[in-house]
């Protein structure tokens, strides 16, 4: 890939350790509780195909600058960090929910590692190209993903 290719598209290659040290933290949550934890470690077992499409969903693009997660731009072209925001775990929305104008996503309060895990391979199966975000909603017993712009 040319340099002029890297200014233009970003760099496909997602350094989970770059993402990590470059993401801020909102509500309860800091880089050492135990949601925040589980996240990175699930996140450094995905492959970068993985990767790309995460990071699509988390800010509308499957790159990352050339310069790394410190130059992530909002959609207005201002610097924004990646924000991890905690949001209350309910059952019947337990979906992470991606801002991605803002680089932030908002991570419920998961009981356990495999619920975060499953939910956030849940979204890898989805196709949300050219859609912003997904929210789950519940009709009883059944809970399925509806598409929305934010």
């Amino acid at each position: 890939m040319c340099i002029r290719d890297r200014l233009v598209n970003g760099v496909p290659f997602i350094d989970v350790n770059d993402w990590e040290k470059n993401t801020i933290y909102k509500g309860v949550y800091n880089h050492q509780h135990h949601v925040v934890r589980w996240f990175w470690l699930i996140l450094n077992k995905w492959d970068q195909a993985k990767l790309a499409k995460f990071l699509q969903y988390c800010t509308g693009s499957s790159r990352t600058p050339v310069e790394g997660f410190r130059a992530l731009e909002s959609n207005r072209g201002d610097m924004a960090k990646f924000c991890i925001e905690s949001v209350k775990y309910l059952e019947a929305d337990s979906y992470p929910r991606a801002h991605t104008c803002f680089n932030r996503l908002d991570l419920p309060c998961y009981p356990t590692q495999e619920a975060l895990e499953n939910a956030l391979n849940y979204i890898l199966t989805l196709n949300f190209d050219g859609v912003f975000g997904i929210k789950a909603v519940s009709y009883t017993h059944l809970t399925l993903p509806t598409i929305y712009s934010v």
